[in-house]
C-alpha cells in the first residue's frame, strides 16, 4: 500500500456460516450488539436513514467521544461482503472505506474488518504519535469477538 493510503484489517474465525453473520453486519440497528464504537460514547446520538439494511442504509452520530461522520453501505453481497462509505466530520474529517469479508472457514467462516483511507496531513500527524492501526486494531478485535459470540449464539432473520 502507497504512503498516501493506509490500511488497518483485522479477521477471526466464527463457528456460524455466512448467512447467520451477514445480518449483524449489513443493518446498522444491529451493529448495538458487536461493535465497540457504540460502547464508545453514552450520550451519542444516533440517526438511521435510508434503506432498512443493505445497499442504501445510512447511519449517522454525534457523540462527546465518538465525535460525529455517517456511514452508508455501497454495497452488500449476501452473504459474503458488505462495503461501508465512512465519513467523518469531528473532531477530523476523513472518508475512510469499510469492508467486511465472509468467507468459508472449515465448518464455520471467517470474517475480515478491514478500513482503508488516504492519510491527510493532519492524519500523516496522528499517525506518527499513534499509528492508526495500533489505534483502531484492537477495536476491530474486540468488536469481531462480540460478532463471533453473537453469530454463535443464535440464528438471526435475514
Amino acid at each position: 500500500m502507497a504512503n498516501d493510503t493506509f490500511r488497518v484489517a483485522r479477521s477471526i474465525h466464527i463457528d456460524a456460516p455466512a448467512a447467520e453473520i451477514f445480518p449483524h453486519i449489513d443493518d446498522f440497528h444491529a451493529w448495538v450488539g458487536w461493535s465497540p464504537f457504540e460502547k464508545m460514547d453514552a450520550v451519542m446520538q444516533k440517526t438511521y436513514s435510508g434503506a432498512a439494511r443493505g445497499v442504501g442504509a445510512q447511519y449517522a452520530w454525534i457523540g462527546k467521544k465518538a465525535g460525529s461522520g455517517s456511514m452508508e453501505i455501497l454495497t452488500a453481497d449476501a452473504p459474503s461482503r458488505i462495503v461501508i462509505d465512512l465519513k467523518f466530520t469531528k473532531p477530523f474529517k476523513a472518508n475512510n472505506m469499510a469492508e467486511f469479508l465472509i468467507e468459508p472457514d472449515g465448518a464455520g467462516s471467517k470474517v475480515t474488518w478491514i478500513m482503508t483511507g488516504p492519510v491527510t496531513f493532519i492524519s500523516r500527524i496522528m499517525h506518527a504519535i499513534m499509528p492508526m492501526d495500533k489505534m483502531v486494531g484492537p477495536m476491530f478485535d474486540d468488536g469481531l469477538k462480540a460478532l463471533k459470540g453473537l453469530s454463535e449464539k443464535a440464528p438471526v432473520a435475514a
